[in-house]
């Protein structure tokens, strides 16, 4: 099954942007706590509620502030409160998935990174088993060379411990400078269902600028390859109109099946 569906709400509410989500034909949304966890459990188990009963997949993003790989154990613990708060609302939310940007290489190197991260990882979900929260962690491929979050990394984190994770494959392409789906997919062959983003991207030598409005073309070898090799996925729209541009995904899908 493939899942379209904005990331934040629509509208000013999460619950009547859930309503307009559905009248418009789209059936995922992910929660954005971007800059804070500031929903209470309440609201968050009405929202799942409602979710449910629309048959919307939702997810969580935790906020940007999140480094497991900072040289300070003070921003470290701060990081993984953020993002265990994002946790236990999405257990209330009903969500299946909890994305987050796990931190920075600084002067670490790649594994000396890895292994912090992966170290950090294991703590919270332990701490997620303790609190039978119904939600997996999923680090996310990041869109910045100085990013943890290659797309090797974010795999061997899920073959290693379990975790889940969230392909972004606009941050893929501004990491790499292009993008190859074929190649992709094979790494990804492995997993039953595959929660990601996409959006168009402006990047640079570095990687990642910023998200952009999404072309047809940006979308449609992404879409063929979806098609081809009948992946369940969930794609979350990043662009600065995410469900203008998660209609516009849908409209090509729709295209591609009828031809």
């Amino acid at each position: 099954m493939i899942r379209l569906g904005p990331a934040g709400s629509p509208m000013k509410s999460t619950l009547d942007g859930l309503g307009y989500i559905e009248k418009i034909g789209l059936n995922a949304m992910e929660v954005e706590f971007t800059y804070g966890v500031r929903m209470q459990n309440k609201l968050a188990k009405e929202i799942g509620k409602l979710a449910e009963r629309l048959d919307i997949k939702l997810s969580v993003h935790a906020p940007y502030y999140i480094n497991l790989a900072s040289a300070e154990k003070q921003k470290i613990e701060a990081s993984k409160k953020r993002i265990l708060d994002s946790c236990e609302r999405a257990h209330y939310l009903k969500a299946s998935h909890v994305v987050f940007h796990p931190g920075f290489y600084g002067k670490l190197s790649d594994k000396e990174c890895y292994e912090m991260i992966k170290k950090e990882i294991i703590e919270m979900q332990d701490i997620i088993r303790e609190n039978k929260w119904k939600t997996k962690l999923a680090p996310e491929t990041t869109g910045k060379k100085s990013q943890f979050g290659s797309l090797n990394e974010i795999l061997k984190l899920r073959d290693e411990i379990k975790c889940s994770i969230c392909v972004d494959f606009a941050h893929l392409h501004a990491r790499n400078s292009s993008i190859n789906y074929l190649s992709v997919f094979d790494q990804l062959s492995g997993l039953r269902h595959i929660h990601s983003h996409f959006s168009g991207i402006e990047f640079s030598d570095k990687g990642e600028r910023r998200h952009i409005i999404m072309e047809g073309a940006d979308f449609l070898p992404l879409a063929k390859e979806i098609l081809k090799r009948k992946v369940d996925i969930t794609i979350i729209c990043e662009s600065p109109i995410t469900w203008e541009d998660s209609l516009k995904m849908k409209e090509i899908i729709e295209k591609l099946k009828s031809n």
